[in-house]
C-alpha cells in the first residue's frame, strides 16, 4: 500500500522524530510512504479559535494537496478528527458544493495510525520490542471522535518487554484542548493536575497517547514536577525494534 504521510503542525515542527518513526514503521511492514511538500496546517486551532474563513482556505487546500492518495495517516488524532468530522460543515457553511465533494471523497481516507493499523491492515503485532513500563492516555478525539476503541491498547499489548499499567480516571481529558489552554489556563492546569496524579499513581515510567500536543502538555508538568516519568508518541514506541 501507498501511504501519505500528513505530518501535521506540532509534530513537523517541535516533535520530527514522531514522523520520522510513522516512516520507519510503515515501511517496516511492507508499505510505500510518500510525503505531499505542499501540505500546511489542517486549519483546526483557527476553527476553534473563531476564524472559519481561514480554516476554509486550509481545508480547500488540505483536499487539494491530498486529493490523489490511496490513504492518508496522521500522528494525531485532534487533526485527523478535524479533516474527517469538521472539514463538511467548513463546506456546508461556506455552500462551497465543489469543496464538500472532494471533502466527501478525500476525508474517508484520513487515518489515524493506530485505526491504520488495526482496522484497514488488520495488524497488532507490528514487530516492535520496548522494555518499559509504559501507561496509555487516551486523548479527547481519539476517544470520542474517532472512536478508535482499544486499537492503541491491542498494539501495546504485542510490544515485546512492554508493560502496560493501568491509569485512574484514563477517560479525564488532561485539560489541554489547543486554545482551551490559552483562553483557560486555571482550569487546564487543574485539569492537567488529575491527569498527571493519575500517570503518577499507575507507576510507570512513561506516558503514551496518540496526540502530540497532549503529550507535550502532560510531559511540561511531568518536568515541573521533576517526576522523572517521560512522555513517548505511540508511533515511536511501535517502531523500536530493541530496547
Amino acid at each position: 500500500m501507498r501511504v501519505s504521510l500528513f505530518i501535521t503542525c506540532v509534530a513537523d515542527s517541535l516533535f520530527p522524530r514522531t514522523g520520522v518513526a510513522v516512516v520507519q514503521l510503515l515501511e517496516r511492514l511492507g508499505h510505500q510512504v510518500d510525503f505531499p511538500l505542499e501540505q500546511t496546517c489542517c486549519g483546526q486551532m483557527h476553527r476553534n479559535s473563531g476564524h472559519p474563513a481561514e480554516a476554509l482556505v486550509l481545508a480547500r487546500r488540505f483536499v487539494r494537496t491530498f486529493g490523489d492518495s490511496e490513504v492518508i495517516v496522521a500522528p494525531s488524532a485532534s487533526c485527523v478528527a478535524m479533516v474527517r468530522e469538521h472539514y463538511a460543515s467548513l463546506a456546508e457553511d461556506a455552500d462551497d458544493h465543489e469543496l464538500a465533494a472532494q471533502v466527501a471523497e478525500v476525508a474517508p481516507r484520513v487515518l489515524e495510525l493506530s485505526e491504520l493499523l488495526v482496522r484497514r491492515l488488520g495488524v497488532t503485532d507490528v514487530g516492535a520490542t520496548y522494555r518499559r513500563r509504559v501507561v496509555y492516555h487516551p486523548t479527547c478525539h481519539s476517544m470520542r471522535l474517532l472512536k478508535v476503541g482499544a486499537a492503541p491498547v491491542r498494539l501495546l499489548r504485542e510490544v515485546r518487554g512492554l508493560e502496560l499499567v493501568e491509569m485512574p480516571d484514563a477517560s479525564e481529558c488532561c485539560g489541554f484542548g489547543g486554545t482551551f489552554a490559552i483562553g483557560n489556563p486555571e482550569v487546564s492546569t487543574a485539569m492537567l493536575s488529575d491527569k498527571v496524579d493519575g500517570i503518577l499513581a499507575s507507576g510507570a515510567e512513561e506516558c503514551t497517547a496518540l496526540d502530540r500536543s497532549c503529550l507535550m502538555h502532560i510531559g511540561g508538568m511531568l518536568a515541573r514536577r521533576r517526576a522523572g516519568v517521560r512522555v513517548t508518541h505511540l508511533a515511536e514506541i511501535l517502531a523500536t525494534t530493541a530496547a
